[in-house]
C-alpha cells in the first residue's frame, strides 16, 4: 500500500523518484522452494504482454500506412531516382573542387529527398493521433499546433492507448472496469506533464515530460496521498515496455554503417568497460549493499537510462525502490548534462564530430541527446543520434549478460540449491525479443528500397514521436504515484547511490571522450571530414 509521508527538504528527493509499491508483477515474483519459478500462462506475463500490444500497434500502423501511398506515388519515386543521381553528379563535383556553394546545393537536395521520401505513403492514424505544443504565458496555447487544434489528436491518443491497455488487461484476466475508470485519470496527469514541459523557458531547458510526470505522481503520493481507486492503472511496467517494443522500430542497423567503426568503438567498446568498472567499484570500494541497485545504476548511467534500467532491472531481479532510484537519479543529472555539456564544448572550441561522439556516449536519453546536439549544429546532432541509436542496441545484450552473472555467478554462490541454467531464460526480460523483433523487421523494409524507407519513415513518425512518447509519461506517473519519500530516504542516506553514479559517469566523461578523439581524430581522420562534409 502506498502511504502518505511528509515531504523530504531536498531537491535531490523530488528528482530522484521513489520506488513502487503495489503487486508485484508476474515477472518478478519470488521463486518456488526448487529455485525456479513457478510456470505461468505466458499471456500473464507483462513481458510477453507489453511484445503482444507492441506488435498490435506496430503492425496496425504499418498496415495502415502500407495501403495509403501518396496519390502520385510513382512521381515521387522517379523525382527520388533523378534527385539521387543529381547528388552523386554534386558530391562528385564537390570532391575535386572546395565549392562552398555546391556544398550549400548538397545540403539542400538532401533535404529535399528525405521530404519526398517521407512523403511516399500517407499514415492514416497519424491524423488521429497528436503530442503537445508550446505555450508562452497561456497554457490553453499548447492544445494549438501550427493554428490546429489537436484536442481531436489527444482525444484519439487516449482512446487508442485505453483500448490498448484494457485489452491487455483482460487477457491477463484482470477486471476491466476498474482500471478503465482508474486510467482516465493517469491520462490526464500525463497530459498535464506534456503541458507543464512546454512551457517556453522550461522547454528552453530541456526539462522534458518525464520529470514532471514524475513530480506530478510524487507531489500527489506524498501529499494527500495515492487514491485506492488509481491502483487498478499504476501499471508502469507494461506502460513502458511496451514503449520498449516501439522504440525497436526506430533502431535501424544499417545506422552502423552511417559511422562505421569509429561509431562502434564508441558505443561498443566504451559501454561495456564503463559498466563493469562501475559495478565494481560500487562493490569493492563503495561496498554498496544491494548487488541489484548497483547493477541498475550502472547499467543506466553507461547504457542508455531508462530503457537499459528496465531491461537489467528484470534480469536481476532488482527490487521497485531500486529501479525507481536509478531512474530518478539519471533524470536528474540528464537535465544537468544537456544543459551543460553543450556549453563547455562552445567554450572549448570542440569539433562537432567529436562533439556529438562525446554527447551520444555520456548523456543517458535519446530525446536529450537530440536536445543537446542541436544546440551545437547538424553536424553534431546527426552524429550525436547516431551514435546514442547504436548504443541502444546493446539492451538486450546487456540483459542477456547480467541474467547470465546473476544466475551462474551472484546466486549461484549463496546456499542452497544452486539455480539451474533454465533459471537464465526465466530471468531474462521477454520484452527484448519485442525489441530486437521490430528492429530487425523495420530495418529490413527500411533497407529494401526507397519505398520501404519511405514506408519506414511513416511508421516510426507515428510510433515514435507520439505513441511512444505518451506510453513512457503514462509509466512516468505510475511510478510518481507509487513513490514514498520516507523510504527512498534509506537509498540515499548514506549518498553510496548518488556517488555510484557521478563517479560512473565521470569514468564514462573521460573514456567516451578518449576513445572519440582517437577513432575520429587519429586512427579514422577522413571519416571526421565526411561527415562535416555531409
Amino acid at each position: 500500500m502506498i502511504r502518505n509521508a511528509f515531504p523530504v527538504p531536498s531537491i535531490i528527493f523530488l528528482i530522484c523518484g521513489g520506488f513502487p509499491h503495489g503487486d508485484v508483477p508476474l515477472d518478478h515474483q519470488t521463486e518456488n522452494s526448487t529455485g525456479l519459478q513457478p510456470k505461468k500462462v505466458w499471456i500473464k506475463s507483462e513481458d510477453w504482454l507489453a511484445v503482444l500490444l507492441g506488435s498490435i500497434v506496430l503492425l496496425v500502423v504499418l498496415g495502415a500506412s502500407a495501403m495509403n501511398p501518396a496519390p502520385d506515388f510513382s512521381d515521387k519515386l522517379g523525382a527520388i531516382d533523378q534527385g539521387r543521381q543529381h547528388l552523386k553528379e554534386l558530391e562528385s563535383a564537390a570532391a575535386t573542387a572546395d565549392d562552398e556553394e555546391t556544398r550549400k546545393q548538397i545540403k539542400t537536395e538532401e533535404k529535399q529527398l528525405k521530404e519526398l521520401t517521407a512523403g511516399l505513403f500517407k499514415n492514416p492514424v497519424k491524423s488521429w493521433v497528436a503530442k503537445m505544443g508550446s505555450w508562452k504565458s497561456d497554457p490553453s496555447d499548447a492544445f494549438v499546433v501550427k493554428k490546429v487544434n489537436i484536442v481531436p489528436g489527444l482525444f484519439g491518443v487516449f482512446i487508442a492507448s485505453l483500448v490498448l491497455f484494457t485489452f491487455g488487461v483482460a487477457l491477463r484476466g484482470e477486471p476491466v472496469i476498474p482500471f478503465a475508470g482508474a486510467f482516465v485519470v493517469l491520462f490526464l496527469l500525463a497530459t498535464a506533464s506534456y503541458v507543464l514541459a512546454g512551457q517556453d523557458v522550461i522547454k528552453y531547458y530541456n526539462l522534458e515530460y518525464a520529470l514532471w510526470a514524475l513530480l506530478i505522481g510524487m507531489v500527489i503520493s506524498n501529499t494527500i496521498g495515492t487514491p485506492r481507486f488509481l491502483f487498478p492503472a499504476i501499471r508502469t511496467e507494461l506502460f513502458i515496455k511496451t514503449g520498449l517494443v516501439l522504440l525497436g522500430a526506430e533502431i535501424l542497423l544499417s545506422r552502423l554503417l552511417v559511422l562505421g567503426l569509429p561509431g562502434i568503438f564508441v558505443s561498443w567498446v566504451v559501454t561495456p568497460i564503463t559498466l563493469i568498472s562501475t559495478y565494481l567499484f560500487g562493490q569493492y570500494v563503495l561496498k554498496i549493499p544491494s548487488k541489484s541497485l548497483n547493477m541498475v545504476i550502472s547499467a543506466d548511467m553507461s547504457v542508455c537510462g531508462v530503457s537499459a534500467a528496465i531491461a537489467t532491472a528484470a534480469a536481476c531481479r532488482a527490487k521497485k525502490e531500486e529501479l525507481s532510484l536509478a531512474i530518478g537519479i539519471s533524470l536528474a543529472f540528464t537535465a544537468i548534462m544537456m544543459i551543460v555539456m553543450p556549453a563547455v564544448i562552445r567554450y572549448v572550441h570542440m569539433d562537432p564530430v567529436l562533439a556529438g561522439a562525446w554527447l551520444g556516449g555520456t548523456i543517458d536519453s535519446t530525446g536529450a541527446v537530440a536536445a543537446a546536439g542541436g544546440m551545437l549544429g547538424d553536424t553534431a546532432l546527426n552524429v550525436a543520434v547516431t551514435i546514442k541509436m547504436i548504443q541502444n542496441i546493446l539492451i538486450g545484450v546487456v540483459a542477456f549478460g547480467v541474467a547470465v552473472y546473476w544466475v551462474t555467478c551472484v546466486e549461484g554462490d549463496r546456499q542452497g540449491p544452486r539455480p539451474s541454467l533454465m533459471e537464465i531464460w526465466y530471468r531474462f526480460p521477454k520484452f527484448v525479443f519485442g525489441f530486437v523483433g521490430a528492429s530487425i523487421v523495420f530495418s529490413a523494409i527500411y533497407s529494401s528500397g526507397t519505398a520501404g524507407s519511405g514506408l519506414t519513415e511513416a511508421v516510426t513518425g507515428v510510433t515514435a514521436d507520439v505513441l511512444r512518447g505518451w506510453f513512457f509519461c503514462l509509466a512516468f506517473v505510475a511510478i510518481g504515484l507509487e513513490t514514498n519519500f520516507r523510504e527512498l530516504s534509506s537509498y540515499l542516506r548514506d549518498g553510496k547511490a548518488i556517488t555510484l553514479y557521478v563517479c560512473g559517469q565521470t569514468l564514462n566523461l573521460a573514456l567516451t571522450l578518449l576513445m572519440a578523439w582517437i577513432m575520429f581524430e587519429k586512427v579514422f581522420p577522413q571519416a571526421a571530414n565526411a561527415l562535416k562534409s555531409s
